[in-house]
């Protein structure tokens, strides 16, 4: 018999603030009942669900969040070289059209967000129980094709490995993009001034093909005024992304703004007094992460919009004197010209059911991520 009590819920508004306290002592925003609330409240196309798990003195020491939702097997897939045979092989095994997927983590966000531990307990018992609670909650949600667990650094693999008892396959996806920041940094000048030649030059053509451009930190005010604008330059980004999941409802954002203050930052570019691109970060425990951004790319080569926004994501970071910038996945190669180094990650997938799931095996283990080229920008 386990001695651990798992509790399923199906808003944050029903978990108790003492479970925040026990998984999140050291008040990691991504685990914060606001942040989860603005995404849960903003995205109703999607089915949130919340997994807690308690020892045997009810202090809690696991909160998982699970999303349900709907995707496109080969929007799944573009982000990954696999062969077309392969392709084709589990297009079939998923039925080709829509699947119904329960991701473990925030299919908007890259990284370890999806489970957060209390430093007491083993987590070898404890990861292992995840998979236990992950199972039941499949099994009573359908229908239901797959299971997604995302997304875990090389560190936290030791504990994580206790998926593949529960017929999971371990994959490579994309990449986060790092950038390590200085603390002598003080400005963006003394930034470029341990850059080679060859990427000073970039990083200067990139501040003056885009000195035209007027920039503004957004407000909550701004952020509804300019609602549309930003979910269509969003919408552009989504277009061209090599793997999205879901949509996000730009609202969330107005829930952040709200909520979290100076640590949610929101950057606008106007050309002309028209929103032409913009760029969304937040502060976290010392790092700031990139989330989403939004252009137009009709007026990107001209005005050098996304290379201008990664030299004020460094400004950003200098500016709140982070350790580190998460520029998070997808190309890969232009933030390796700043300074960004990849950090690896793996997720576990299976299908749920489990002759298929044994079928899916061997084309999960034919799937690489997409190759690129490392730059090494410092002197």
């Amino acid at each position: 018999m386990s001695s651990f009590v798992t509790t399923l819920y199906p808003t944050v508004d029903l978990i108790d603030s003492v479970v925040f306290k026990d998984i999140n002592s050291e008040g990691n925003i991504y685990f914060s009942k606001p942040f989860l609330k603005a995404f849960e409240t903003s995205n109703p196309q999607i089915e949130f669900k919340y997994i807690s798990i308690s020892d045997v003195d009810k202090n809690t020491v696991a909160l998982v969040l699970v999303q349900v939702i709907r995707l496109n097997v080969e929007g799944m897939l573009k982000n990954i070289k696999v062969a077309p045979f392969v392709r084709k092989g589990l297009g079939l095994l998923f039925c080709n059209e829509h699947i119904k997927i329960m991701f473990c983590g925030n299919v908007f966000l890259s990284g370890e967000h999806g489970i957060s531990t209390a430093e007491n307990g083993s987590k070898k018992d404890i990861y292992s129980e995840i998979g236990t609670a992950l199972d039941a909650v499949a099994a009573n949600t359908k229908p239901m094709h797959a299971i997604f667990i995302k997304d875990f650094q090389l560190a936290s693999l030791v504990h994580t490995q206790s998926f593949l008892n529960f017929g999971y396959s371990e994959i490579k996806v994309e990449p986060n993009m790092i950038i390590q920041l200085k603390p002598e940094w003080k400005n963006f000048e003394e930034y470029k001034n341990i850059l080679k030649s060859k990427y000073r030059v970039k990083a200067n053509k990139a501040d003056s093909k885009s000195s035209i451009l007027e920039t503004r930190l957004f407000s909550s005010k701004d952020l509804e005024t300019y609602k549309h604008e930003l979910q269509a330059l969003y919408q552009n980004t989504i277009d061209k992304a090599s793997f999205n999941a879901q949509v996000l409802n730009l609202d969330t954002y107005s829930y952040l703004s709200t909520s979290l203050k100076d640590n949610f930052i929101v950057k606008g570019y106007f050309l002309e007094n028209r929103l032409v691109g913009f760029l969304t970060g937040l502060v976290n425990d010392n790092k700031l992460d990139a989330h989403f951004i939004g252009l137009d790319y009709e007026l990107n080569k001209s005005h050098a919009i996304y290379p201008r926004i990664l030299n004020d994501y460094v400004r950003i970071g200098i500016e709140k004197q982070v350790s580190s910038i998460n520029l998070g996945r997808t190309a890969s190669e232009i933030k390796t010209t700043i300074g960004a180094n990849p950090v690896e990650l793996s997720c576990y997938i299976k299908h749920k059911n489990p002759f298929l799931n044994s079928l899916i095996k061997p084309f999960l283990r034919r799937i690489k991520i997409k190759e690129f080229k490392q730059h090494s920008p410092f002197k």
